[in-house]
């Protein structure tokens, strides 16, 4: 099991940028596909991004694309979430994720269970 903790959440304007980080410890970081994933409030979880293990290979929710990106470093063990043109329907609690099975491309096909969970941080976008 691997330990995740997201930083960099808080408070921006509408059309302003964040960068979402996770860090990661408890088990080699490079074999295993990472994510991100958003839940609004009163809504439910959604996905968001994902990194295949290699990082050859990385997916967008439709509602992102374009406007996010996400990356990993396997020798920090981090990953990373830029997120531009930020407007209100982006406010929610940001989760990385990481998968249980190494040598896999999408968290996004991956039950919830079958992943590792960070805390959460808070991003919220005044309009």
């Amino acid at each position: 099991q691997v330990q995740l903790v997201e930083s960099g959440g808080g408070t921006v304007q509408a059309g302003g940028t964040l960068t979402l980080s996770c860090a990661a410890s408890g088990r080699t970081f490079n074999m295993y596909a990472l994510g991100w994933f958003r839940q609004a409030p009163d809504k439910e979880r959604e996905f968001v991004a994902t990194i295949s293990w290699s990082a050859y290979n990385t997916y967008y929710a439709d509602s992102v694309k374009g406007r996010f990106s996400t990356g990993r470093d396997d020798d920090a063990n981090t990953m990373w979430l830029q997120m531009n043109n930020l407007g209100p329907e982006d406010t929610a609690v940001y989760y990385c994720a990481a998968d249980r099975t190494p040598y896999r491309r999408d968290v996004a096909l991956v039950g919830p269970e079958d992943l590792d969970w960070g805390q959460g941080t808070q991003v919220t976008v005044s309009s």
